[in-house]
């Protein structure tokens, strides 16, 4: 692994790339945050799905990508005199001392739970007058989902065990058959609302993160789904032309060898 020199010698030759990129590029010239926030969005999400794959080098690839958009904002930043990434540095320096006084304080915790708690209390602290400020308007909503819960998880606002979680989630259940039934198409939403907000909380208490879960459920239905058309071909079959059963063989096929 390289010193800590070499890691500081590392980040000024980016800042200094940034410079020249800003002062001669004539693409780099025209960004301003708001041109390079969907840009910050993709790569963002394309750090996750390295991670996911636990491909280590692509997730080596995406942080650079991550840290590039980080010193772009800084240097536009810059430019107007309203902060440079000394400030963005050191604002998450002092954040961090302050919300860990059982590391830089007289502190002492029990556990992990206890300083979640403590993180929250002491944002409440600097200001913020609800534990939910904290969480982005713009998130997908699953993501939102968790980030809620474990925010007012963090302030006491929780169940005590799993098993009240799994039976609030059986009633969510019940609820949505009952408006099923009914053919309430707007309480059925609200309902299903309902499910998928006590399965995110369930997946909380089970240590699993949902989003995670989902999206690697999706990998593999991609992976199995594009199994079934590699063999629909292999045929010379169209999909549309196949029975559910037929289908259904090349389904369970892929299931054994990709898994």
């Amino acid at each position: 692994m390289n010193s800590r020199k070499d890691q500081l010698q590392a980040f000024d030759r980016l800042l200094t790339i940034m410079d020249e990129l800003r002062a001669q590029c004539p693409w780099d010239q025209k960004q301003t945050m708001q041109t390079l926030r969907h840009l910050t969005i993709e790569e963002t999400y394309e750090l996750g799905d390295a991670i996911l794959e636990n491909d280590l080098d692509e997730v080596k690839k995406e942080l650079g990508d991550v840290l590039l958009h980080i010193v772009f904002y800084a240097k536009i930043g810059s430019e107007t005199s309203d902060f440079d990434i000394a400030d963005v540095c050191n604002e998450i320096s002092e954040k961090l001392i302050f919300r860990h006084p059982h590391i830089y304080g007289d502190v002492e915790v029990a556990d992990e739970e206890e300083v979640k708690r403590n993180w929250e209390n002491l944002k409440l602290k600097e200001g913020k007058k609800s534990v939910l400020e904290g969480v982005p308007k713009s998130l997908p909503a699953l993501v939102k989902a968790s980030r809620i819960q474990e925010k007012v998880a963090g302030v006491g606002f929780d169940w005590e065990e799993p098993q009240q979680v799994f039976e609030k989630l059986q009633e969510e259940l019940g609820e949505l058959q009952h408006e099923i039934n009914e053919n309430n198409l707007e309480k059925i939403e609200a309902e299903f609302g309902d499910v998928l907000f006590s399965m995110i909380n369930y997946a909380r208490f089970l240590k699993v993160n949902p989003e995670n879960a989902l999206e690697r459920t999706n990998k593999k239905f991609i992976k199995r789904f594009q199994y079934l058309e590699g063999k629909a071909k292999e045929i010379d079959k169209s999909l549309k032309d196949m029975t559910l059963e037929e289908m259904d063989i090349f389904w369970n096929e892929a299931k054994t060898s990709i898994g």
